[in-house]
């Protein structure tokens, strides 16, 4: 049985498929497995998959004869797995050379790890490869991942670093359906609530940025990135709350983190005078923490001085037709047509 089983979901991404093989195939980890995934690609991604099939016995292909999305894809993947670690890892990402070495490494020796995740490079195509040292000297520690990522309401465990316990991903399940873009930062949540997590401080991959990305298009929607990411931390607490002590205190944390962060890319686009999108996801923060209603630290953020701009400031939370002043600190900002007059 292999060491480690990868497997490598594939949409309309073959022109990325061969480099991210060899990223794989390279590793110092020769004891391993990877699957392709295609999802019934249009371009040439299943040729090249069959051809990197037939030159390593290490290599298998799937083909779906229609597509069935990136969450059913990555289940599929999972229910495949049967090394005592597996990784999912993008068709157009990479590995850096050791990744698979480090993380097998501190597993073996600590049962209780069932996560290990590292630094991740941000690679835009177009320009230079970044530069890595081939061997790394790197140490680890264990991390609270799970009071971290409450306390900031923020995914940070890059995806083509998380090499995770077989077992364990079996025992806690797949990716919901109900979460596509939120699906990730749910899922480590879960590892964090089964186990140790230890953060390895070495740069464990190289994410590939580039203008095709399937991420690009919903990224421009932050609002619904939000929501997706309120919804995750709900999907978690609805089936984790009663196995940790401290979920309370975690939930509540975790709500009011994401809500300061919505008001504060609000507050932040208003003062670029994208005035509608501010206010709609100021308006969603306070939907989510009713502090945010009362006590809106609005004005810090807009930096208006002076009695008018706190006014003014007051008046956006709650809607009040409230007719700012006509002074140089109020005029930095327009207002929607909404809310002049009386």
């Amino acid at each position: 049985m292999a060491k480690i089983d990868i497997f490598v979901p594939c949409y309309n991404y073959g022109r990325f498929l061969q480099a991210c093989l060899d990223s794989v195939l390279a590793q110092s980890v020769r004891d391993l497995r990877v699957l392709i995934i295609d999802d019934a690609s249009s371009d040439n991604s299943l040729s090249i998959a069959r051809k990197l099939a037939q030159a390593d016995s290490r290599v298998s292909v799937v083909a779906h004869p229609e597509n069935r999305g990136h969450i059913r894809t990555y289940n599929e993947g999972i229910e495949w797995a049967a090394a005592d670690y597996c990784l999912l890892l993008s068709a157009d990402d990479l590995l850096v050379d050791g990744a698979l070495e480090r993380a097998i490494e501190i597993m073996d020796a600590n049962p209780d790890i069932v996560l290990t995740y590292g630094d991740c490079i941000a690679w835009h195509d177009d320009r230079p490869f970044p530069i890595i040292e081939p061997s790394q000297k790197y140490t680890w520690t264990r991390h609270d991942l799970l009071s971290e990522m409450c306390a900031t309401s923020i995914n940070t465990v890059p995806t083509p670093t998380a090499i995770v316990r077989t077992r364990v991903q079996k025992a806690i399940g797949g990716y919901r359906p109900s979460l596509p873009h939120a699906g990730d930062l749910e899922m480590w949540l879960r590892f964090a609530a089964s186990g140790s997590v230890a953060r390895i401080n070495a740069v464990q991959a190289i994410y590939r940025k580039h203008s095709s990305a399937m991420s690009n298009a919903y990224f421009a929607k932050m609002t619904s990135d939000y929501r997706q990411c309120q919804l995750a931390f709900e999907s978690f607490f609805n089936e984790y709350e009663d196995r940790l002590g401290t979920s309370h205190g975690l939930k509540k944390v975790s709500s009011r983190a994401l809500a300061e962060r919505v008001f504060r890319h609000g507050t932040g686009l208003l003062r670029r005078g994208r005035v509608n999108d501010g206010l709609r996801l100021m308006r969603q923060a306070m939907a989510m923490d009713r502090r945010l209603r009362y006590f809106p630290p609005l004005w810090r953020v807009l930096k208006i001085p002076g009695a008018d701009g706190r006014r003014w400031a007051m008046s956006v939370i709650r809607g009040l037709p409230v007719v700012p002043g006509r002074s140089a600190a109020t005029s930095k900002i327009s207002l929607p047509p909404e809310r002049h007059g009386g």
